[in-house]
């Protein structure tokens, strides 16, 4: 029988709009669809009506299926000749195991292809109107997960280089450890003013943007009860939002998704 296909895609940060015309190409055409949680259900109506859909959505506190029950299910597919579509929020390559997923694949002797997607990184904070790098405020930014492998001994964050480093810093996947990651940084000598923007469910009508500094924003977080997707971002770039750039909050309601408008911000 002849070896099926993978193609790890990225499917964007929310906004099903910003998916890549390539990966939508794909989306069609794909014997199975693997999806992730975060992916816009309309999304999944761009599938072939007789794909076989499954859902490999991982969450904070429960998993539907374990990384390896999906590398594995990917491989089997592929091996019984079919052409499988692992579609992933954001990009597949940033903090999203494309890389492992790939190398599942070359293991076993299945041709990949991966398709960069539009990050959560640059485009969440983009719908909230906080650009990463301003030339006047910051240029360079840090990108970081909140949510490090558990087995890992310690943090393999170098958090005083982090804090030396200047411009801007976002935190992918930290809600439940943003205390924990806000105090090292001043431990290590951020400035506790810093501000400082936690952005829910991102690029998604059901956005929500808070505003502290450093010091504050996660018990901001908390007193308003953010949960995962959750993206924290730290650096005078945040002050740019409340200077007229929170364009996506304004938007009509028509404009955002069928039935739903905006949370605004808080």
């Amino acid at each position: 029988m002849k070896l099926g296909k993978v193609y790890l895609v990225g499917a964007g940060p929310g906004d099903p709009d910003l998916i890549t015309r390539k990966a939508l190409r794909l989306l069609g055409e794909a014997d199975v669809v693997i999806y992730d949680r975060l992916i816009p259900p309309e999304l999944l109506w761009e599938a072939r009506p007789d794909a076989e859909l499954i859902d490999a959505g991982k969450e904070p506190t429960k998993r539907r299926l374990s990384q390896e029950s999906i590398n594995q299910i990917m491989v089997d597919r592929a091996l019984k000749g079919n052409t499988v579509l692992r579609l992933k929020g954001g990009d597949p390559l940033v903090f999203g195991r494309g890389g492992e997923e790939a190398l599942a694949c070359h293991k076993v002797g299945i041709h990949f292809e991966i398709v960069p997607g539009i990050s959560s990184a640059y485009a969440v904070p983009a719908y909230a109107g906080i650009p990463l790098t301003h030339r006047h405020l910051s240029s360079c930014f840090t990108v970081i997960t909140g949510h490090e492998d558990p087995q890992k001994p310690e943090s393999s964050i170098d958090y005083e280089a982090l804090a030396k480093i200047g411009g801007t810093i976002v935190i992918l996947m930290g809600v439940k450890r943003l205390t924990r990651i806000t105090r090292t940084l001043i431990a290590q000598g951020l400035d506790d003013k810093t501000p400082a923007a936690i952005i829910e469910w991102g690029a998604t009508p059901r956005q929500r943007a808070l505003i502290g500094a450093l010091s504050t924003i996660a018990d901001i977080a908390s007193e308003h009860h953010i949960q995962s997707p959750a993206i924290t971002v730290i650096g005078e770039v945040v002050r740019l939002r409340e200077r007229g750039l929170q364009w996506f909050d304004l938007l009509p309601a028509d404009l955002l998704a069928p039935g739903q408008a905006s949370n605004g911000t808080i």
